[in-house]
């Protein structure tokens, strides 16, 4: 075959610029010439705070953006149209990216992107003007506010869609995507438990101190005695009890002390309650009868104190205070506003302190007694 000039000119060429052609491919330079195309957004999510129909729920959106963005570049977020945005406003939204948080208004500017909430069930967010989001960044947005706005869920119980960048109208983010939320039914959860009291009454040892009483206990005592023996004119004597209280009850308790009559001998003579048979309600420190020969109340006297001084009463018991014991009234030693556990002084633990005196007028007699009552109250 006869080749001429022109023809073996066409073939060289051919061969250069296939030549060329695969030069090329081979570096890897026609990788400089690519343009970024549209890619799905990644590890996106809706988290809501209440997923409960017709109830509000702060949205806690997140994604990332395989592009990035430039600087004044769009995305939108469009809810499906059963959720209810009416209430919200600039405030109520929120939005870090890269982790940093970040400033929101109305419109962007130098480090503030712009937010417009709109009328179609959409929010639409853009750069600032003076910085935009690097590639592989993650954009954390969040829609509401516990305290205040919050977005409404729709009533139906099924999953819905919230569009990320997909306003073909208003979008120039080139990453877009989608996210799912499902609204179902609230679980009512329901339970019962039931009330507990355990009351203990100990015995204290002799020589045992009392609230910070000097006097400490001439006796011991057990659970159902308070033996105070035989009494020595111008001298007190003091026993005591240890009250243990455990219950659940979310109210707290009370313990009072009450008496079935007066401390009294069979002939009559009444060891009355201090001070001078006054019934005093309000704890006050120790004194001796006034032995007025006149008023036969001022003989003898015997009170209580107590070490637990969150009780509940008007007037509460303090260091080496005490009270009087009426007949009439219950007076309340021990007490709690919640649960207690029975072993925590001031909680479920006390020490209820009972202290004698008579003068030399008191009443012979060798069989003075009363009953006292111990009413634990637990208010569920």
């Amino acid at each position: 075959m006869i080749h001429t000039g022109k023809t073996v000119r066409t073939l060289q060429a051919v061969a250069m610029t296939v030549g060329i052609a695969l030069f090329l491919w081979s570096t890897g330079l026609p990788a400089l010439f690519q343009f970024a195309e549209a890619a799905s957004i990644t590890n996106a999510s809706d988290t809501l705070s209440n997923s409960g129909p017709s109830q509000s729920s702060v949205h806690t959106i997140a994604f990332t953006q395989p592009n990035g963005m430039t600087t004044g570049q769009i995305f939108v977020l469009e809810f499906a149209s059963q959720f209810d945005l009416t209430s919200l406003v600039i405030g109520d939204i929120s939005m870090t990216v890269g982790g940093n948080a970040t400033n929101t208004a109305g419109a962007a500017a130098a480090n503030t992107w712009g937010v417009v909430i709109g009328g179609d069930n959409s929010i639409a967010f853009e750069t600032p003007t003076n910085i935009g989001v690097a590639s592989s960044t993650e954009i954390v947005i969040t829609i509401g506010d516990e305290a205040g706005t919050m977005i409404a869920n729709p009533s139906a119980t099924t999953s819905y869609a919230i569009n990320i960048g997909q306003d073909t109208a208003t979008t120039t983010a080139q990453d877009s995507g989608q996210v799912r939320v499902a609204i179902i039914d609230e679980v009512t959860v329901t339970a019962s438990v039931d009330t507990t009291l355990e009351f203990v009454v100990n015995g204290v040892a002799s020589g045992q101190t009392v609230n910070t009483s000097p006097t400490t206990t001439a006796a011991g005592t057990t659970n159902t005695t308070l033996p105070f023996g035989t009494l020595s004119a111008d001298t007190s004597k003091t026993l005591a009890h240890d009250l243990q209280v455990t219950t659940n009850a979310y109210n707290g308790y009370t313990v009072s002390v009450t008496l079935s009559g007066p401390l009294q001998s069979g002939l009559g003579g009444v060891i009355d309650s201090f001070i001078d048979g006054a019934d005093t309600a309000v704890p006050t420190a120790w004194t001796a009868p006034s032995e007025l020969i006149s008023d036969d109340k001022t003989w003898g006297h015997w009170g209580v104190t107590s070490d637990d001084f969150v009780t509940g009463r008007a007037s509460e018991f303090s260091a080496d205070a005490w009270a009087g014991l009426a007949t009439s009234s219950p007076t309340i030693v021990m007490g709690n506003t919640g649960p207690a556990d029975g072993t925590t002084a001031g909680v479920g633990a006390a020490r209820i302190g009972y202290q004698v005196q008579t003068s030399p007028l008191q009443e012979a007699g060798t069989d003075y007694n009363t009953t006292l009552r111990y009413i634990a109250t637990p208010t569920f």
